[in-house]
């Protein structure tokens, strides 16, 4: 299997040493979130981004809703090319009771070492690149948090501490007690709250900055439909910016772009990862697909240049972000 660098340039990821393809690959939707499972795509997508040239693969404990399925397959997909790239996943949850995943936090440091144990033996590996947080823990403090995985990366068990949904002095905290690589957070041209506080905080201190779900879960591919088409397994269903009403107002701004895209003779999709490419050098987004024609016109659009006036109309099309929240109140992260 060949492993295509011409296809992507690199990038540096912060002042840790972190370097990584343009675009990294999100695996989440592989096993959860966007309907029925399937491995045999999965593994196709996973070795297309590998042949193209991408280096950054994104799982967590959560993707497998704590029975290791997300980690598992992204292990088999790579274990013939582990050594030439970069795995991240991420501990902080408590998946104990079904009813509560999602809302309920564990960043105990002996929970956050019981989840890297079992990550390591999910993915088959004797590193993480990239351990993250994956949602800050009301009631453990940050520097626990930073201290424990400094003692992991000590080990040699973790490359790179993550913080995901930070807020600007939690991101502080952790970084004083141990260096943070990189933020990772929803940033899209639909979803803009990280620009006014968090991305200055993570350039002032050398973090990288990772955003997920950089096409706003599917919107910006154009491949959309309201949300009671959606099947009760799709996570886009539920979500405010599928909603009457805000449904409407952001497939009115998504034809906008896709005729600024066509215009370049290129998709939606690659406008909006060129536009978030666009945002700074030490940027990689993560699209996450189980297709790899879709991988490939994902990876693609690191090869796109957009102009100044490109960019401006960007901004008069969407200066605020899509209309309705990202996630319910009781899920959004508290950014302190």
């Amino acid at each position: 299997m060949a492993h295509d660098t011409t296809n992507l340039p690199l990038r540096t990821l912060g002042g840790q040493g972190l370097r990584a393809g343009a675009i990294g690959l999100g695996t989440m939707g592989m096993t959860m979130a966007y309907g029925t499972p399937d491995d045999r795509n999965g593994i196709a997508t996973i070795h297309r981004a590998y042949e193209r040239g991408v280096t950054l693969f994104d799982t967590a404990e959560l993707y497998g809703l704590g029975t290791g399925s997300n980690e598992q397959l992204l292990g088999r997909a790579v274990k013939d090319f582990r050594d030439e790239i970069l795995i991240a996943t991420k501990f902080g949850f408590d998946l104990s009771d079904p009813a509560r995943i999602g809302t309920a936090f564990d960043s105990r440091p002996e929970h956050i070492r019981e989840v890297a144990e079992a990550s390591l033996r999910h993915l088959g590996t004797d590193r993480i690149d990239v351990l993250y947080q994956h949602r800050v823990d009301p009631d453990v403090p940050i520097e626990d948090v930073a201290g424990t995985v400094g003692e992991l990366i000590a080990e040699g068990k973790v490359g790179h501490f993550g913080l995901s949904e930070a807020g600007p002095e939690t991101i502080r905290r952790a970084h004083a007690v141990h260096p943070v690589s990189v933020l990772q957070t929803e940033y899209s041209v639909f979803e803009r709250a990280v620009e006014a506080e968090v991305l200055p905080v993570v350039r002032e201190l050398g973090i990288g900055f990772v955003p997920y779900s950089p096409l706003g879960r599917g919107f910006l591919t154009g491949a959309v439909k309201p949300a009671a088409a959606y099947p009760a397994d799709d996570m886009r269903g539920q979500d405010e910016r599928w909603q009457p009403g805000n449904y409407e107002k952001n497939l009115a701004a998504v034809r906008e772009l896709t005729s600024l895209a066509e215009g370049k003779g290129i998709t939606v999709a690659q406008l909006a990862l060129a536009w978030l490419l666009a945002q700074g050098d030490d940027i990689v987004p993560i699209p996450g697909t189980r297709s790899p024609e879709r991988l490939a016109e994902n990876v693609a659009a690191a090869q796109v240049t957009l102009t100044p006036q490109d960019l401006g109309r960007i901004q008069e099309i969407l200066p605020h972000g899509s209309a309705g929240s990202r996630y319910h109140e009781a899920m959004l992260p508290d950014w302190r």
